[in-house]
């Protein structure tokens, strides 16, 4: 099956490389300075694109964080036993 992705939809490899704190503080330069409405036009379309692909690289850190996580129940049998937490509730 092809891949129906545009090849702009890639995360940039400097951006997979950031921890979810630096694409975050990043992403909210970019934000602040969007808002101030500062800048060429063409600075903003990048900036937006750049911001696009941050915030996609932070969900997939904060989902992949969610899935890590464990919390400990007592089953049915009274014994103690990890199940991934439901973090949605």
């Amino acid at each position: 099956m092809p891949d129906t992705k545009k090849s702009d939809d890639k995360i940039p490899a400097d951006i997979q490389k950031m921890s979810f704190e630096q694409a975050l503080e990043e992403l909210e330069d970019i934000v602040r300075t969007l808002e101030s409405g500062q800048g060429a036009l063409d600075d903003a379309i990048n900036a937006y694109a750049r911001g696009a692909h941050l915030k996609k690289h932070c969900e997939a850190k904060l989902k992949d964080a969610q899935t890590r996580i464990e919390k400990i129940v007592t089953g049915p049998d009274g014994e103690l036993e990890s199940v991934p937490a439901d973090l949605e509730s």
